[in-house]
């Protein structure tokens, strides 16, 4: 068993996420995957602003210490990585995505504590713990919340937010346990009311105790490999084809979702391949489908985009908050409400893949927002 040691940087500034983010860095893989997509050492050394000399003298490094090779390169021919280098590169992407929730809310916990050391004391900011589904847009509102990638923000007008990634069913369990003051979580809105989605969150919404908030719309579909070798265009060609499936946990809004797809196609568990293949998250589902190791997943757009897969949509969904109608009033909500009535958070979500902005904090009744509660 190789030892692994984590460890993170602190910089003066935010600068946002990049397009493709790693959110623990590795020298190796960075050089790995650098070498990859570019198929020259010199034009990788470029890529990480290193010299051709200094990366050819880790990859001989590691080579060494690893016991395996890495690369293979001959004079006048592109470089490749060797079978073990991409299997290592594959292995490390997929534990990055598995564990990318986890990392995100390290990463959010690390962050905090030192914008807070920062601040002055009287600074004022608020902490607001939320529960919810994994979701892109939710990191970014994080980051606009915190004034981080904005200009002028003052310390007074920060919102922390504490976002705990899990299944929908289980983030509003939290809220009605009192974990939280808001939940996060994903549907179909124009479900039918006896279906799935709607007989899963109707008994775990209280009127009486929770108020809607309209977020986001982001669009659900088929990940496959580029160029859609296997021609899938919904569950039905998945099942046909046998093709390789890679599945979200029970609890999840997207394995809500799935089963739903398979009762309007009539099928059953036992007709996907592959469907007690599970992953935790859509990025998991999507390098699962990158390495190979499936055919096809169910995710969104801004998954399948950001790993250069083919996309094939299948549905809009509304991704919604739920907040407790006691808990409306209070800074931290009325402070994330208006920023997420203001045209800076609509433009930015606007140009995330697959994202649109949807009721962006609009608090609603329950019947406005989801049209399949009775």
């Amino acid at each position: 068993m190789r030892k692994v040691e984590l460890s993170y940087s602190l910089s003066a500034h935010g600068g946002g996420r990049t397009a493709h983010p790693v959110l623990l860095r590795n020298a190796m893989m960075d050089v790995l995957h650098a070498v990859r997509e570019h198929g020259s050492i010199s034009a990788a050394a470029r890529q990480l602003g290193l010299s051709y000399r200094h990366v050819w003298g880790q990859l001989k490094a590691w080579e060494t210490e690893l016991g395996q090779e890495l690369i293979v390169w001959e004079r006048g021919q592109a470089a490749m990585l060797s079978p073990f280098g991409q299997r290592l590169l594959m292995a490390e992407r997929l534990a990055q995505a598995r564990l990318g929730p986890q990392m995100e809310h390290l990463r959010a916990e690390l962050e905090r504590a030192f914008s807070r050391a920062f601040e002055p004391p009287s600074s004022g900011s608020e902490v607001l713990t939320l529960y919810a589904s994994h979701d892109h847009a939710l990191t970014e509102l994080q980051d606009l919340a915190a004034g981080m990638d904005t200009q002028g923000t003052s310390a007074s007008s920060r919102l922390h937010l504490d976002i705990r990634f899990c299944g929908s069913v289980d983030a509003i369990r939290a809220l009605n346990e009192g974990r939280c003051l808001l939940a996060g979580f994903h549907t179909q809105p124009f479900a039918d009311a006896a279906s799935l989605s709607a007989r899963t969150y109707r008994p775990l919404l209280k009127p009486g105790t929770h108020k809607i908030i309209g977020f986001a719309r982001r669009t659900q579909g088929l990940m496959v490999a580029p160029g859609n070798p296997l021609g899938l265009r919904d569950m039905a060609d998945v099942a046909g084809l046998r093709a390789r499936f890679v599945n979200r946990a029970r609890g999840t809004g997207t394995r809500l979702l799935l089963e739903e797809l398979m009762a309007q196609a009539q099928l059953h568990p036992a007709d996907i391949h592959g469907f007690e293949h599970v992953e935790s998250s859509h990025a998991a589902v999507a390098q699962a489908v990158a390495s190979g190791d499936a055919d096809v997943g169910l995710g969104t757009e801004y998954a399948t985009r950001d790993q250069g897969l083919g996309f094939v949509p299948l549905t809009e969904e509304r991704y919604l908050l739920v907040c407790l109608k006691s808990a409306l009033d209070t800074p931290g909500v009325q402070r994330l409400l208006e920023l997420m009535r203001s045209p800076r958070w609509h433009a930015r979500l606007d140009a995330l893949p697959g994202y649109a902005s949807d009721h962006s904090g609009e608090v609603a009744a329950m019947k406005r927002l989801l049209p399949w509660w009775r």
